[in-house]
């Protein structure tokens, strides 16, 4: 799961990048307004545990990249 928070304005999104693997699912939430103005958004990635070399959550806002956070594979924990 992706979480932003405490961003302006709405037409943000969390979009995500997947290396190693064509078959996944994303699901996204749309910005939710906060009680302090701003707004938060949430994205989850479902993908087969061993499926994938690493991806990366990006926040944009149209061409604009402001965000992303990769993980690779390796640095995961299993058990």
């Amino acid at each position: 799961m992706c979480v932003a928070n405490k961003g302006f304005p709405s037409d943000w999104t969390l979009s995500w990048k997947v290396v190693g693997s064509s078959n996944w699912e994303e699901i996204r939430s749309p910005g939710v307004l906060q009680k302090d103005g701003l707004y938060s958004w949430s994205s989850t990635l479902r993908l087969s545990a061993d499926q994938w070399e690493k991806v990366t959550c990006e926040a944009k806002r149209g061409s604009q990249t402001a965000f992303s956070e990769t993980l690779r594979r390796d640095q995961c924990s299993q058990s």
